[in-house]
């Protein structure tokens, strides 16, 4: 079989009097196809020195190395956004990395469990390839958009693609968990990048680089960025209050201090209990300003630096969230359709997974200086 359908090792086809066989054997690895009750085709798979492979998936087994849990729109982490039941599947997909450089990393749907097996079931979309082997897609998918430009504040969205258990990538299916698989992008590589986002059904993942992450702003400079815009001491225009962003330790809890903004116009205040226009919308709020009525949310400094495509200063906030990044990352994100549900798509801000809204789905913060 042609060793450029997996990198991680050579594919061999089992008859199927020796499927017992081979999924039952410890050492070996293995994915099985079931065609029908009495048609099973069992693909083997041998160690490859040259790679190294890291799985993904909902299961605390110990084959999967990073557990991941489903994204919550908006979530403080409480007990009261709590899952009921996942969407992502428990070996959800494969990472297999070169051990020399350019240190190519290749992903593939589905991950093998704790016997080193993956079933594809009667139900499953599977098919035999022109050139004979075996491939298929998992229940809900697993799909990957590459950011055109890489990962920088001049990149742009991509297409989102789904990628088969051995790596293919073909367009989307027509719902998430359709029979019918999409059309192969011959032209395209399973082959992550810098930027590379990752949808298991229910969460979304972001790949970087080393080389990405060593031109990404640091953890100390979003700290020196805070310090410096406390530093100019900003105002409420109305109470005129020094205005001050919590520190990063302090991200889930609201400051005497702590700005607030009208996400419509983008003034900024401190916090002030009249303004409302509606007894039904609780944060919609007339801005003492410009009188433009909108959502009127505590704004929060995004934390996490791998998020940041630039290392701007934090002037835009997201709708309706409130969470605060340089100019280019804010644009960036409000124009990244993330998947939701079976085949929808939506932005979302990336600190706290919330669904955009808006004309831009962000906002410029207009903040006022001290008046002394």
């Amino acid at each position: 079989m042609d060793s450029k359908v997996c990198d991680l090792c050579s594919l061999a086809h089992v008859p199927c009097y020796g499927f017992l066989q081979a999924i039952s054997c410890k050492g070996q690895h293995s994915i099985s196809y079931t065609l029908s009750r009495n048609q099973t085709v069992v693909v083997e798979y041998t160690h490859d020195k040259d790679t190294d492979m890291f799985q993904v998936g909902r299961s605390t087994e110990s084959p999967i190395d990073f557990v991941v849990t489903d994204t919550i729109s908006g979530s403080q982490n409480n007990d009261e956004t709590q899952i009921t039941q996942s969407t992502i599947s428990r070996f959800a997909c494969r990472i297999v990395c070169d051990r020399n450089p350019p240190y190519t990393a290749r992903i593939f749907a589905a991950g093998f469990d704790s016997s080193k097996n993956i079933f594809l079931g009667e139900k499953a979309a599977k098919w035999k390839n022109p050139d004979g082997h075996m491939d298929g897609l998992t229940t809900n998918g697993v799909l990957v958009m590459h950011p055109k430009g890489g990962f920088t504040e001049e990149s742009k969205p991509g297409v989102w693609r789904e990628i088969s258990v051995c790596g293919d990538v073909y367009t989307l299916r027509e719902t998430r968990s359709a029979q019918q698989r999409g059309k192969l992008v011959e032209n395209e590589t399973n082959v992550l990048q810098d930027g590379s986002l990752v949808d298991l059904c229910g969460a979304t993942l972001l790949w970087r680089t080393a080389d990405g992450l060593f031109h990404t702003p640091t953890q100390k400079h979003i700290e020196a960025l805070r310090q410096e815009i406390n530093a100019a001491r900003p105002q409420c225009p109305v109470g005129l209050n020094t205005l001050a962003f919590p520190s990063i330790n302090r991200k889930d809890v609201v400051e005497e201090k702590q700005p607030w903004a009208y996400l419509s116009c983008g003034h900024v205040h401190g916090y002030h209990n009249w303004g409302h226009r509606s007894d039904t919308e609780a944060n919609e709020r007339e801005c003492p300003m410009c009188r433009t009525v909108g959502p009127y949310v505590p704004l929060w400094l995004g934390c996490e630096a791998g998020f940041y495509v630039d290392a701007g200063p934090p002037t835009h906030a997201f709708t309706p969230c409130g969470h605060v990044c340089s100019e280019k990352s804010a644009k960036y994100w409000s124009q990244i359709p993330l998947p939701h549900g079976t085949h929808a798509f939506h932005a979302a801000c990336p600190f706290c997974a919330a669904q955009l809204s808006g004309e831009h789905n962000c906002v410029k913060l207009i903040f006022q200086g001290p008046v002394d």
